[in-house]
């Protein structure tokens, strides 16, 4: 979240307009042209990349603006911060077809950095991607030790091989390979030596010292990113940059085939590979070709990595660096492995060891995703417990870590991308859903696509109601959370929480041994196969509610419920289909009281509800006792009258014999009877009655539902016409307006128009019954698509007799 200083800035950059933009460009123009590009250009120049960028549309810049722009990032002699701006700029505009950037006209290899970073981002329309791998590419082959450098132009060939694998040909990629090799393994040991030195400096003092160890020692092993000293030598930034992209590049320049090889191949594969590796010299490894020696050499570098990070570090920082070279290691023997199955019984002890290390250390906790995966990868071949490794992972790490943005977000990626790896283990992270549940509560925001795109693997017929429930109490685990993190013994010191929120009654119950029970279920970490009526934690964390980690949660909840029902209705039985809907009706009226939650929630519940009974139209028939129970109270009835509405609307729809044969003339009756009381109660114009107002919407539905169950069972015709009647005449008085609320006028009107329609229905009982519940064979798509079949006939000689009856009336 931004700071408000920061929020102010971006606000007032989203509100300017275009025309005061253009006078901003014709400024900024005026001072591109001018000799001296002083502090005004960079401030002006800063100001436009904050207004281009702070929108997600493409702010539209002028031609001579755009034009000085890209000249002033050619010039060798602007200043680099301005030249910086000006790509920066370039490439928020991208992609645009009035840049017209070209690779050829530049000479220093920072603008050619600048220039592929424009090119680059305007996607591959005009071969931009290749043409700008072959700049870099001729660039290598021409190196010279006094030409320009190369540290500004790997980062670019490294997201070329990304972007267009297929660029570089054969001898290309042996000469990178080549290059890499040299680059990894034979970087200088001795520092850089300072850009300038005094002239009273004397030679001893001007000598360059060795590199260093994290811990401070003397470094004899080769140069890796994780060698430290003052300064740094051309080879050795190249050294970094050249780990930064091995992994990309062993994916692009390895085997065909082999990484995409299914996991049983692979570890019958890795099983026929003799455990015994003869050790090879370093001499003989130099006769191996170029990209068989480029794994050879990054292998070993990855060792080194590995060792390096058993060393204490004198800074945080440094030791920050450790984790995350350890995770960028342990990926790139992954690869390896994958792609050359010997490698792996010569990683196997070290990766042993390595787990063995950092899974009892809570700041290491990111490098156990990438040995997992490393495990999961290799299956029986790597004859590690895999399942402890990853009760471990699924059940400590989500209960102890929830708080951590980064892992939250590495952690649900790792699950998604490696679901087609989980093979026999997928049962244990579907059980661990409710811990998984704890990085989306703490923070939805980012994770909410995450775990819609996931949330088809995790969704399992016997765990499906347990996982809904869930998703209904997301806000208050959320509530949950943050109380365990304000009362955690240990605080950080920087508080995770909201500190303007203040609820020492809140705490008092998480404490509070009465209530631990409720607590420890919100927090469980695996399903447990039961749930728990949640209603008086919801009271009690009432207060926590306008939290904004709450709110947060609480707006996220519907997306994820349309997910959870999609992907459910695929292994959902009838049986299943019966406890959704009947826990649909339970919940209704039992969520946790997040501002504006119970109605973005109800009208994802409703539009489910309708979705089942499509799915399963005998539903209203073998569930019309507890329907009937749901439709005899009024309570709520304004705050879901979404859901009401849907619930009535399916039993006009589905009770009836065409869609179930056990349907009866005694289950309409009481239907009819239930709806019809319904609907005097909400119509009633009692000033002493504390009566819910009642959207316009739900009585429509009431009277359209009670005239389909009288077509079904004629003799209700009388009852339902002097009900429609009645309805009628109610909309004329003056009281309806205030009944309906906002709604007013509009929704009386609405009223009477249906009531109207329907009287003039049941009038022709054989008519209402064809239009109101009509047969399977007339509801078929040829009936409404060929004009000479008996439905639009029927409709048209129906709205005419409508439209005369209705005449008669008024007259």
């Amino acid at each position: 979240m931004f700071s408000a200083g920061a929020e102010s800035l971006l606000h007032q950059a989203r509100e300017i307009q275009d025309e005061e933009l253009k006078k901003f460009c014709s400024r900024i123009s005026k001072l591109l042209q001018a000799e001296d590009l002083g502090p005004d250009t960079l401030d002006s120049l800063q100001r436009l990349f904050l207004i281009i960028s702070a929108t997600k549309y493409n702010r539209r810049l002028e031609k001579t603006c755009v034009d000085l722009l890209q000249a002033t990032l050619g010039l060798a002699t602007c200043p680099e911060q301005l030249q910086v701006l000006c790509a920066a700029i370039l490439r928020e505009m991208s992609p645009s077809d009035s840049l017209s950037l070209v690779w050829d006209h530049t000479q220093n290899s920072r603008q050619l950095n600048l220039v592929a970073s424009v090119l680059l981002a305007q996607g591959d329309r005009n071969e931009e991607v290749s043409a700008v791998g072959q700049g870099v590419l001729r660039a290598l082959e021409s190196r010279q030790p006094e030409g320009p450098s190369l540290r500004y132009l790997l980062p670019i060939m490294a997201k070329v091989v990304v972007l267009s694998p297929g660029t570089l040909q054969e001898d290309q990629a042996t000469l990178l390979s080549k290059r890499l090799v040299d680059w990894l393994r034979y970087a200088s040991l001795q520092q850089g030596l300072p850009h300038s030195s005094s002239f009273f400096s004397t030679p001893r003092a001007r000598q360059p010292g060795p590199i260093t160890e994290m811990d401070g020692a003397v470094a004899t092993d080769f140069f890796t990113v994780l060698s430290t000293g003052h300064r740094f030598t051309e080879d050795q930034w190249l050294n970094v940059q050249a780990f930064s992209m091995l992994r990309a590049w062993l994916l692009h320049s390895g085997p065909e085939g082999l990484g995409t090889l299914d996991t049983d191949d692979r570890s019958e594969q890795e099983g026929s590979t003799l455990s015994v590796i003869s050790a090879t010299s370093s001499s003989a490894g130099r006769l191996l070709p170029p990209r068989e020696r480029l794994r050879e050499v990054a292998f070993e570098y990855c060792q080194r990595l590995i060792e390096q990070s058993n060393r204490r570090a004198l800074r945080k920082g440094d030791s920050d660096l450790q984790k995350a070279c350890l995770v960028e290691a342990v990926l790139v023997l992954d690869v390896l492995c994958r792609q050359d199955p010997s490698f792996l019984y010569r990683s196997l002890s070290c990766l042993k060891a390595l787990h063995g290390r950092v899974r009892g250390d809570p700041a290491s906790v990111r490098v156990l995703l990438p040995l997992a995966r490393f495990f999961l990868s290799h299956g029986e071949a790597a004859a590690v417990d895999s399942e402890a490794v990853y009760q471990h992972l699924f059940t400590r790490i989500p209960l102890e870590q929830f708080h951590s943005p980064m892992l939250a977000f590495e952690f649900v990626q790792f699950c998604r991308d490696n679901l087609h790896l989980f093979g026999g283990h997928l049962g244990t992270l579907r059980l661990s859903f409710p811990n998984l549940f704890k990085f989306l509560a703490w923070n939805s925001p980012p994770l909410t696509s995450e775990f819609v795109a996931l949330l088809p693997a995790l969704v399992d017929a016997g765990t499906a109601l347990e996982m809904l429930h869930a998703l209904l109490d997301l806000p208050c685990l959320t509530a949950v959370l943050d109380l365990q993190l304000r009362s955690s013994p240990a605080p950080s010191e920087r508080p995770l929480w909201d500190t303007s929120l203040r609820a020492p009654s809140c705490l008092e119950a998480f404490r509070d041994p009465k209530f631990q029970g409720l607590f420890q279920y919100l927090l469980r970490p695996k399903a447990s196969g039961a749930t728990e009526r949640l209603v008086p934690l919801y009271q009690l964390l009432q207060p926590m509610a306008g939290c904004a980690r709450v709110a947060q949660c609480a707006e996220a909840v519907p997306t994820l419920l349309q997910a959870f029902f999609s992907a459910v209705t695929q292994v959902a039985d009838g049986a299943l289909i019966n406890q959704l809907a009947l826990l649909l009706l339970g919940r209704s009226d039992s969520l946790y009281p997040a501002p504006g939650y119970a109605a973005r929630v109800h009208s994802v519940l409703s539009s489910q509800f309708l979705a089942l009974c499509t799915l399963k139209p005998s539903l209203v028939v073998e569930l019309a006792r507890d329907l009937l129970e749901f439709l005899g109270s009024v309570n709520g009835l304004h705050s879901r009258a979404s859901l009401v509405t849907s619930v009535v609307w399916a039993v006009g729809e589905y009770l009836s014999v065409a869609y179930d044969r056990r349907c009866t003339v005694e289950q309409i009756n009481k239907f009819f009877e239930a709806l019809e009381a319904l609907l005097f109660e909400v119509t009633q114009c009692r000033p002493s009655a504390a009566l819910p107002r009642c959207p316009p919407k739900v009585v429509t539905a009431l009277m359209t539902t009670l005239t389909k169950l009288a077509s079904r069972s004629q003799d209700l015709i009388p009852r339902a016409s002097l009900l429609l009647s009645k309805m009628r005449t109610l909309t004329q008085s003056p009281a309806t307006g205030s009944m309906h609320g906002e709604h007013g006028e509009e929704g009386a009107e609405a009223i009477c128009t249906r009531a109207t329609e329907l009287l003039t229905l049941l009038k022709m009982p054989s008519v209402a019954q064809f239009v109101l519940t009509p047969s399977t064979e007339v509801c078929s798509p040829r009936y409404h698509r060929d004009v000479n079949t008996a439905l639009p006939l029927a409709l048209r000689t129906v709205s005419r007799l409508v439209e005369r009856e209705a005449g008669l009336l008024l007259g």
